[in-house]
This record gives structure tokens, C-alpha cells and sequence, in this order.
């Protein structure tokens, strides 16, 4: 009983915490254009300040640096044509490079995910609007919640154990299972083609490789989460791990699969 309480305990804080930042998350996607593009420019410099605070904590100056620096690039480089965008989205981390002692190139290549997610989340909501940043948005939420709830109702083999000792195969299978619905109830209330299922879970998948990248890096560097900024979520990283890495395969496959595929 003891067990079971204990693998529950910390729902009731996160719902609470998960509602706050579903409010906070929907308000700013509605609103959209200046406001959207201040409020994933703030979560990616606030990701960039956790990750320099992960692997070189005893300098907290390079970290508010490394972080305001990470936020304004990300923010200018949405007004700006994307060939200029690029080398502003990739210099912070090279200064971090050049500026941290330990883990720098950790530091480097997930830096340049988090500018690019933040670039790709700016670029689906001004390019195709409310309803598919939501659709992204959807599809990372199924894939963590019906994999939360999956995981531990089924439980099962562990995904891998060494570094994500909590995430299962069920909870990783049923993810997959979460975003296809979603997929389909866009197919079929939007006119997008069949393909947009395969997508969903291609998606799915990839937020579920920023999650696990995210799980190693921990590891690797001995800390349990990113930061304490979230309460029972830990930091945004731990939190927004998932958007990461669907924002960035996005940006990457969005201009080959024609997004919307069957609109575009």
C-alpha cells in the first residue's frame, strides 16, 4: 500500500502546476504574434539558464548571461528573414562554449535545440495558426499524459531503466496511442489526409527523444531535475523536454511532408 500511495503521491501538485501552466500555455498561444513570441523567447532563456546551472552550477553569472542572451536571440531572430536568423540562433552556444569548463559541448549541441524549438513553436503559430500550434501541442501533451497514466497503471519492462527509471514500455507504447487520436480527430475535423496519424506519432516519438536526451543529460551531470521552478515538474526543462524535440523534427520535416499534409 505503502508503494502504491507513493507512486501518486506527487499527482495532486502536478495537476495543480500542469492546470497553471495549461492556462498560462493556452492564453499566450491564442493571443499569438508579439505576445507568443515574448513568452517562448522567456521559457527558452529560462531553459538555457537551467542547463548552464546543471553543468556548471558553482558560476551562477554565466548562467543569467548564457540565459538572457539565449532569450533575446531567440526573440529577435522571429522578425528576422531566416537565412539572418540562423547564425543569431546558433551563437549562443558558442559563447557558452568558449565560456563553460565542464560539459560544453552537452551544453552546445542542447542550446541550439532549445533556440531552434523555440524558432520552430514561433514558426508554427505565425505561419498556420491557433489550431495546429495547438495540434503540436496536443500531441506532446497525450504522448506525456497517457504514457504518465499508462506507465503506472500497467507498468511492465522499463524503457531504460539506467537513465529513466520510471519511463516503461507501456507508458512509451500508449504515447503513441494518445497522439494517433489526436491526429485522427484533426484528420477528420480539419480535411487533413491520413498521413496526418503517421505524423502525430512520428511527433510523439520525437518528444519523447528530447525527453529521454534530457533524462541522460541529467544523469550524466548527477542531478534529479533542472531546477525547482515548477513545482512537481521540476524545472522547465523537465517539463517542456518533450517540446523540444517535436519543435525541432518539426522545423526539420514540416517544409518535406507539406504541413498541413493534405492542406499544403
Amino acid at each position: 500500500m505503502a508503494g502504491e500511495n507513493e507512486k501518486w503521491s506527487d499527482l495532486a501538485v502536478r495537476l495543480a502546476s500542469g492546470a497553471l501552466m495549461v492556462m498560462v500555455g493556452l492564453t499566450g498561444i491564442w493571443l499569438g504574434g508579439h505576445v507568443f513570441h515574448v513568452m517562448v523567447a522567456l521559457i527558452c532563456g529560462l531553459m538555457v539558464w537551467e542547463l548552464v546551472r546543471m553543468v556548471q552550477p558553482q558560476d551562477a553569472s554565466v548562467a543569467v548571461q548564457l540565459g538572457f542572451t539565449s532569450a533575446l536571440a531567440t526573440g529577435i531572430a522571429i522578425y528576422l528573414p531566416t537565412g539572418f536568423a540562423l547564425p543569431l540562433l546558433l551563437a549562443p552556444a558558442l559563447i557558452g562554449f568558449g565560456q563553460l569548463k565542464r560539459y560544453r559541448t552537452i551544453f552546445m549541441v542542447f542550446t541550439v535545440m532549445v533556440l531552434l524549438a523555440g524558432f520552430g513553436m514561433m514558426s508554427v503559430r505565425d505561419d498556420l495558426g491557433f489550431e495546429w500550434m495547438l495540434w503540436l501541442v496536443l500531441v506532446v501533451v497525450a504522448t506525456d499524459v497517457v504514457g504518465y497514466f499508462a506507465g503506472r497503471l500497467i507498468g511492465g519492462p522499463k524503457f531504460w531503466p539506467r537513465v529513466s527509471p520510471k519511463k516503461t514500455w507501456a507508458g512509451t507504447g500508449f504515447g503513441w496511442v494518445g497522439a494517433a487520436v489526436v491526429g485522427a480527430y484533426y484528420m477528420t475535423t480539419t480535411g487533413a489526409g491520413a498521413e496526418l496519424i503517421g505524423v502525430s506519432v512520428a511527433v510523439s516519438m520525437a518528444s519523447q527523444m528530447g525527453d529521454i536526451a534530457e533524462s541522460a543529460i541529467k544523469r550524466r551531470v548527477g542531478v534529479k531535475d533542472s531546477s525547482n521552478l515548477i513545482p512537481g515538474h521540476g524545472g522547465l526543462l523537465d517539463r517542456f523536454d518533450g517540446m523540444l524535440g517535436a519543435s525541432v523534427f518539426l522545423l526539420i520535416i514540416g517544409p518535406f511532408i507539406g504541413l498541413p499534409p493534405g492542406l499544403g
